[in-house]
């Protein structure tokens, strides 16, 4: 889970582990911090759900413009008629 979200969870996470063991009766919090994370989980995937369902327009016309910019290759046969062969290099290098 990358980003900010990530970043604050493994703080909060970092500080419950550390209030727990400082606490005079842990399970209590304990229990709380375990709701807290159903909550906190519960949230992101609902966030992630809806924003995985909606398409990113702005990113989809930018790629729909730049195909219809996009040219095929000119499809080049080099044994066409008229056309000189390439040729292979000398045993001398060119002065060139």
């Amino acid at each position: 889970m990358p980003g900010p979200l990530g970043i604050v969870l493994g703080m909060w996470a970092y500080a419950f582990t550390h209030l727990t063991l400082l606490a005079d009766r842990p399970a209590g919090l304990l229990a709380g911090a375990a709701l807290a994370a159903v909550v906190l989980l519960a949230l992101a995937l609902a966030v992630h759900a809806a924003g995985a369902g909606a398409p990113r327009g702005d990113r989809a016309v930018a790629l729909r413009a730049r195909a219809s910019r996009r040219r095929m290759p000119r499809l080049v046969d080099p044994d066409a008629a008229g056309r000189p062969r390439p040729r292979a290099p000398g045993a001398h290098p060119s002065a060139a």
